[in-house]
């Protein structure tokens, strides 16, 4: 079997030798040996780099992206916990929704005075009564 030098690894995926060798130290991936000084990598180091990048984009932790993984580097995933990021996510959205849509009305609003606007007010009471000002309810 032909080994990936950690350049080839790294002209494939975009990721930086640091990161590589982060990834590494945490547990994520591993080398298969070193020709000379640079690092050795199994092929199938590419799939699980993909499977990486995948999982930040989701927003998992690196540890919870970890555990998806068993000793061998087989792929183990835990469905209850992509369900609560899933969940999260769609939370996420929903607000997010919400305030780009205030945002547009504000911007687009064809009162003179935002402030006399019924729902330029209605967005300030709901961001006065929310748990976090950040998001509307």
């Amino acid at each position: 079997m032909e080994w990936l030098d950690i350049g080839e690894v790294t002209k494939q995926t975009g990721l930086k030798p640091s990161a590589l060798r982060y990834y590494e130290s945490r547990g994520l991936i591993r080398a298969v040996g070193r020709k000379g000084l640079r690092r050795q990598y199994h092929p199938k180091v590419i799939q699980q780099l993909s499977l990486i990048s995948l999982g930040r984009m989701g927003g998992l932790t690196l540890e919870e992206i970890r555990e998806m993984f068993t000793d061998d580097g087989h792929l183990d995933i835990d469905r209850a916990v992509l369900l609560n990021k899933a969940n999260a996510l769609e939370q996420a959205i929903r607000q997010l929704t919400k305030i780009q849509l205030g945002l547009r009305h504000v911007a687009e609003c064809p009162e003179e005075n935002h402030l006399q606007c019924p729902s330029f007010q209605k967005m300030l009471k709901d961001v006065t009564h929310a748990e976090d000002p950040l998001f509307l309810k």
